[in-house]
C-alpha cells in the first residue's frame, strides 16, 4: 500500500514532513486512490522505523489538507485524490503554484466557513454589543487632535511610547509582568506576534510545540515559518512539560494561567519545570495570557513571565476579549536582549498597529475607564456562562460531562460514548452554532467534544442549542 515509502533520518527534512510529502504525492498521482486505507499511525512507525509522534504528526497535516480522513477508532483513510496546489487566475487562463510556505501558510485547520449568521455561540468571540463604542469613539475624537511627531510618520514602529508606558504598569499591577516600556512590542494580534517569534528564533526544520488540545493560530504561525509542531498533552492541571526534555525544541508555546479550550490551569509545579525544561534545552516559552480578564472563581495566578529568571519567556497580551478582536491590537513583551533584533523585524514584517488605536488604549488604561468597562462586563458574562452550563446538566444529565470554567468565555461539552464529535459539530453549524470539534483541535491524540462559547448566550439562544444537541445524542 505504502510501499517505496523510504524516511532519511539524516536528509534535513524532518521524518513528519517527509512522510507527509511522500503520501500526498502518492494521492495526487493517483496512486492512493480514494477509499484507500492507510496503516495505523503505530503500523507505519514499525515498519518505517520511526517514532509515533512523526507519524501522527504527519497524518495530522494530511488531514488538515483534506487528503485523508481520520476517525476514532478506525484506520485513516485516503479521501479523494488531490489536485496539485495551484492558483488559477481567473481569465488568464494560467496557473500559479504555491511554494511549500505558500501552502502551510495558507491551511485553514478550523475548516469553518467563516459565516458571521446564525446563532452563533463561537468560542473565544466577544459579544460585539458589549463593546464601549460611545467610550471609545469620544476617546479616538480626543488622541486623533493630538501631534505625535515621529510616530505619526515612521518613527515608534515598535509601539506608541506612552502606550508601552502603560502597558508596562497595568501588566505589573495585574499580572506580575516584570518588564520596562521598551522591552514591549506592540502588533497587530496574538498571531501576529507568533509569527514573528517563529521566524525570529526558530529555522525551517526546527520544533515547536504546541498544546493538544490547543490554539489554531499557534500551529498555523509556526507550520508558516516552517517548523515541525509537536504536542504538548493538556490534562486538568494543563500543559505537561514532560516531552520537552530531550526534544530540542526552539519554541514552547502555552496558556498557563487559563488553557485554551479547556480553561485548565497549569499548575505551579508543572510552570516550575516548564520554565527548568525550557532553559535547559535552549527554548523559548511563548506564554499566551489568554482570557486572564475574566476569572469566575479562584483566585488569579501570576503570569509566567513574572516567575521566570528572565530570558527564557515572551509574555503575549491582545485586546480581542477586553474590547474587539477587529482592533487588531496586541503586544508582546520580549526579554532584554531581543528587544532590539525583534524590534527591528516588526518594522521589517510591516506589523505596525494604527497610532489612533495605540494612543485611545493607553488613554483607556490610564484613565481606569478600561478596568470599570472590564468589571462590568465580566458580570455579565458569567451570567451567561452559568446560564449555559444549568440549561445544559439540565437537559442532558449525564449524556455530557459540562462544568463552569475557572475563566473564560467558552467551556468544553464531554461527551460519553465512541461519538464522532465532528459530525455532530457539522450538524449545529448548519444551524448556525459555531461550536467546533475538540478533537479538531488536537495534535496526536484525540479528544472528543464539543467547545461553546458564551460571551452572545441568550435564553432563547441556549434553548435553542440544547434542544438541538439533545436531538442529535438521542
Amino acid at each position: 500500500m505504502l510501499e517505496g515509502l523510504i524516511v532519511l533520518e539524516q536528509s534535513g527534512v524532518p521524518l513528519p514532513e517527509q512522510i507527509y510529502r511522500a503520501v500526498g504525492a502518492a494521492a495526487r498521482s493517483g496512486r492512493l486512490r480514494a477509499g484507500t486505507i492507510l496503516p495505523s499511525s503505530r503500523q507505519l512507525a514499525l515498519g518505517l522505523g520511526v517514532s509515533r509522534n512523526s507519524v501522527n504528526a504527519a497524518y495530522e497535516l494530511l488531514r488538515a489538507d483534506g487528503v485523508i480522513a481520520i476517525r476514532p477508532g478506525a484506520a485513516p483513510r485516503v479521501v479523494a485524490r488531490v489536485e496539485p496546489d495551484t492558483v488559477r487566475l481567473e481569465g488568464v487562463g494560467a496557473s500559479v503554484a504555491l511554494s511549500e510556505r505558500g501552502q502551510a501558510l495558507s491551511l485553514d485547520l478550523r475548516k469553518w466557513d467563516g459565516r458571521r449568521n446564525g446563532e452563533q455561540l463561537e468560542p473565544g468571540a466577544p459579544d460585539e454589543a458589549l463593546f464601549p463604542a460611545d467610550l471609545w469613539a469620544r476617546t479616538l475624537r480626543r488622541v486623533a487632535r493630538q501631534k505625535f511627531g515621529a510616530a505619526a510618520i515612521y518613527g515608534s514602529m515598535a509601539g506608541l511610547p506612552q502606550l508601552k508606558s502603560a502597558l508596562a504598569e497595568h501588566l505589573a499591577r495585574q499580572r506580575g509582568v516584570s518588564a520596562e516600556p521598551e522591552q514591549i512590542i506592540v502588533v497587530p494580534s496574538l498571531q501576529a506576534g507568533l509569527s514573528l517569534a517563529a521566524h525570529c528564533l526558530a529555522d525551517p526544520g526546527d520544533a515547536a510545540f504546541v498544546e493538544s488540545p490547543g490554539y489554531f493560530g499557534a500551529r498555523t504561525a509556526f507550520a508558516g515559518a516552517g517548523l515541525v509542531t509537536r504536542a504538548l498533552e493538556v490534562d486538568g492541571q494543563g500543559a505537561d512539560p514532560a516531552a520537552i526534555a530531550g526534544s530540542g525544541a526552539r519554541l514552547i508555546y502555552v496558556t498557563p494561567s487559563h488553557h485554551y479550550p479547556t480553561g485548565a490551569r497549569m499548575n505551579l509545579q508543572r510552570r516550575m519545570d516548564l520554565l527548568e525544561a525550557a532553559r535547559r534545552e535552549g527554548a523559548m516559552v511563548l506564554e499566551d495570557d489568554y482570557d486572564s480578564e475574566f476569572l469566575w472563581r479562584g483566585r488569579a495566578i501570576a503570569a509566567l513571565q513574572g516567575i521566570s529568571r528572565g530570558g527564557e519567556v515572551i509574555y503575549f497580551g491582545t485586546t480581542a476579549k477586553s474590547l474587539l478582536p477587529g482592533l487588531r491590537l496586541a503586544y508582546m513583551v520580549v526579554p532584554h536582549a531581543l528587544v532590539g533584533p525583534m524590534g527591528q523585524a516588526q518594522r521589517n514584517f510591516g506589523l505596525r498597529v494604527n497610532i489612533h488605536a495605540q494612543a485611545a488604549y493607553a488613554e483607556l488604561i490610564e484613565s481606569g475607564a478600561l478596568a470599570i468597562h472590564l468589571r462590568k462586563i465580566a458580570r455579565l458574562y458569567e451570567a451567561r456562562g452559568r446560564l449555559l452550563v444549568d440549561k445544559l446538566r439540565e437537559r442532558l444529565g449525564a449524556r455530557i460531562d459540562v462544568s463552569m470554567p475557572m475563566g473564560g468565555l467558552q467551556t468544553v461539552i464531554g461527551l460519553a460514548g465512541r461519538v464522532d464529535d465532528t459530525k455532530i459539530a457539522s450538524a449545529l453549524a448548519a444551524e448556525g452554532f459555531e461550536t467546533p470539534a475538540l478533537s479538531s483541535y488536537c495534535v496526536g491524540e484525540k479528544h472528543t467534544g464539543l467547545i461553546v462559547g458564551f460571551a452572545d448566550a441568550t435564553e432563547r439562544r441556549v434553548t435553542r442549542f440544547v434542544g438541538l444537541l439533545e436531538g442529535i445524542l438521542i
